[in-house]
């Protein structure tokens, strides 16, 4: 399949040239696009004097809006699978074979990896861990997903969701939410595990506050998501 990895960055100066570095020694096959989510940092610096693919975006769009424009870039030059892997270093790109093999097989749709199904490597705080599990049972409760790992931004989709995801992205820490709408479109959904590391360098854009704010966001989000596609649905039945 022709895949493309999609690598959303911003301010990750310590850590996107050594990303690239990895994924050219695993997955040397690969076409990939550093999606730079106007960055403030010498990150734009960097990837043009290392000669790095990549899209610069005019303003900040957040992670769901750089994601968004890796997929619209990947429909737009006809690429068959796309795999999102985050610019910070705590995703190893040896496991990209094992993420688009449910694809190439047909048995799914969607593969997540996950740091929960073995539970090797980094696992991520407490706090986050509880919220993650919180997560995953809205999730399920709204779409019948069952997705332990639903945070993780390693994930590959065949060109179905490519399409779906060039028009249909949360703006917003939209990870979970792109698991609900993807489902109740009528994805199959499939987990896979792999080891994530800790983040090296650079300070994540979630803090012990903004995750507080994130639990309570995006389950508003998913409840609001869940509702309004079986809501259209029911209404399209009734057409």
């Amino acid at each position: 399949m022709k895949t493309l990895i999609i690598i959303p960055a911003f301010n990750e100066s310590e850590n996107i040239e050594k990303v690239i570095k990895s994924l050219k020694d695993n997955y040397p096959q690969c076409d990939y696009v550093v999606i730079n989510d106007c960055s403030t940092d010498t990150t734009p610096d960097i990837l043009d004097r290392h000669n790095i693919n990549h899209i610069d975006l005019c303003c900040n769009l957040g992670i769901g809006g750089a994601v968004q424009s890796g997929y619209i870039y990947a429909k737009e030059n006809g690429y068959d699978c796309a795999v999102q892997m985050d610019g910070d270093g705590q995703h190893d790109s040896s496991y990209i074979p094992k993420l688009i093999e449910n694809i190439e097989n047909g048995k799914a749709n969607i593969v997540i990896g996950s740091r929960f199904i073995e539970k090797a490597g980094f696992q991520s705080s407490g706090m986050r861990r509880f919220g993650i599990k919180f997560l995953s049972s809205i999730i399920k409760l709204v779409s019948g997903a069952s997705v332990k790992d639903v945070t993780s931004g390693f994930r590959a989709v065949d060109k179905n969701y490519i399409d779906f995801y060039s028009k249909n992205y949360a703006s917003d820490y939209p990870e979970p939410e792109a698991i609900v709408t993807a489902k109740l479109s009528g994805a199959k959904i499939a987990e896979v595990p792999v080891i994530m590391k800790e983040r090296t360098g650079g300070v994540s854009s979630i803090s012990p506050f903004k995750s507080v704010y994130y639990m309570i966001k995006v389950s508003i989000a998913i409840l609001f998501a869940g509702f309004i596609i079986k809501g259209v649905k029911i209404n399209d039945n009734h057409a």
